[in-house]
């Protein structure tokens, strides 16, 4: 693992460690800006992979539908519709997105890697009934997985972001600067 990656996989530690939201109220303004603003790069990482493994999830869900005869289109024919996820619902983020792909922070890297990796979706159609299924469960399982660390993130996000707008709502603003 590289220092990027190592550092990546620190940001998430971090955010999810109990004393990087604890006891708030201690924090400065500027302090609290800041771990909002990390927790809210990684909930966007988070986010981001999760937006791709929804992706060949819905791929491989179209293939298995299509070789049970409930499809007859090709899968090219119906990829506009799978990318614009008509089957999914949820708010997006407009946020820009690097197109460096962050490490995913979760167990299965070797799993995410190896079901987002091109080649498993070349050879989609060579894949055996069985392969397409056990790579669905394997994908669905890392996806359950990174869905659960986002909500713990977005936990943490939530509180420092209820703290910030707390200040401000009762104009305590730094409380450095009231302790006099």
């Amino acid at each position: 693992m590289d220092n990027d990656s190592a550092q990546k996989h620190r940001r998430l530690d971090q955010v999810l460690a109990p004393d990087f939201s604890a006891d708030l109220e201690s924090f400065g303004l500027d302090e609290l800006r800041r771990r909002r603003d990390l927790a809210d790069e990684v909930e966007t990482e988070l986010s981001y992979y999760r937006r791709l493994l929804h992706g060949r999830l819905d791929l491989l869900a179209f293939e298995q539908r299509r070789r049970r005869g409930e499809e007859q289109r090709s899968l090219i024919e119906a990829l506009p519709e799978i990318l614009v996820g008509r089957e999914r619902t949820g708010g997006g983020s407009a946020r820009h997105l690097s197109t460096e792909l962050p490490p995913l922070p979760v167990r299965g890297r070797r799993t995410v890697d190896r079901v987002l990796g091109s080649d498993l979706m070349v050879r989609l159609p060579e894949l055996t009934t069985e392969d397409l299924a056990e790579a669905s469960v394997e994908l669905a399982e890392v996806e359950a997985e990174l869905s659960m660390t986002r909500i713990k993130v977005q936990a943490v996000l939530d509180r420092l972001q209820a703290e910030v707008v707390s200040r401000y709502k009762h104009d305590l603003g730094d409380p450095a600067l009231h302790s006099t």
